[in-house]
């Protein structure tokens, strides 16, 4: 019995009929990849509207809630959990300062340095917007047995460590 197609099986059905010279391989794995990250970006816009959060917010929010108490980071620490530039960085923190999300504070070390802090608003945004996260995404995972997801966690994670 063949399972039943989806809309990448489609695409590399036409992309094989317009160019059967080409090994289409790649495309049967990274537009899936592609694909349900585009579904998770929404699943994720949608579990942190409830807490007034954009993605970027909650990513920023959470390197600090995941710091540990006192829950803070130097914006270079910062810089290195959310992948984005020092000058992306300071905007972000900038933003949530205004918004009552995070404190910037003197650097004990040094005195021309900063720590930012989350902030008890903040870390409720957070913890609310995680969790209403976590509902979604195993929502997203429901057709798959804990064993398949254990599966494909470590198909991905040979895959991500594997890239450059």
């Amino acid at each position: 019995m063949t399972e039943p197609g989806d809309d990448v099986d489609a695409i590399v059905a036409a992309w094989h009929r317009e160019r059967p010279d080409l090994d289409l391989t790649p495309l049967h794995v990274l537009s899936r990849v592609t694909r349900l990250a585009k579904r998770l970006d929404l699943a994720r816009r949608d579990a942190f509207a409830g807490f007034d959060l954009e993605s970027w917010e909650f990513d920023v929010l959470s390197a600090l809630r995941r710091a540990g108490a006192p829950y803070r980071l130097s914006p270079s620490q910062l810089i290195e959990a959310t992948l984005v530039t020092s000058g992306t960085m300071t905007n972000r923190v900038d933003r949530l300062q205004e918004r009552g999300l995070v404190l910037r504070l003197p650097s004990p070390r040094d005195g021309r340095g900063v720590l930012v802090e989350l902030t008890a608003a903040g870390a409720a945004a957070v913890d609310g917007a995680l969790t209403a996260l976590l509902a979604r995404e195993r929502a997203l995972l429901a057709g798959l047995s804990a064993a398949q997801q254990e599966q494909l966690s470590a198909a991905l994670r040979e895959l991500s460590t594997a890239l450059p």
